[in-house]
């Protein structure tokens, strides 16, 4: 059995790859006043991985101003750490919010 090959095939199309960079998410935790400042510090640093001081400065942001960013980061991440955060919050009892906004 004989195969026959053929050499001159001649491919015009060009294939172009958009390579888009991933949106980013800001997450924002509210305020309330349920929720120890203690707490939330604690948070800052276990989750979203702050220092003890700018975890302590981004707490009482939120106290005084109601909302701060607590962290920038792809879609899948923010809401990653915003369930996180809302889950330990829960389960001690306390009414903590966090919300997503895109960047």
């Amino acid at each position: 059995m004989m195969t026959e090959t053929v050499n001159d095939v001649k491919i015009d199309e060009k294939i172009s790859i958009a390579a888009q960079i991933p949106a980013k998410y800001k997450v924002i935790m509210l305020n309330d006043d349920s929720t120890p400042q203690d707490f939330v510090t604690s948070i800052l640093c276990l989750i979203f991985k702050h220092t003890e001081e700018t975890a302590k400065k981004l707490m009482l942001t939120i106290h005084e101003e109601g909302s701060a960013v607590v962290g920038i980061y792809t879609f899948e991440i923010a809401e990653q750490r915003a369930l996180e955060a809302t889950t330990l919050s829960r389960d001690n009892g306390f009414p903590l919010q966090l919300r997503l906004e895109q960047e």
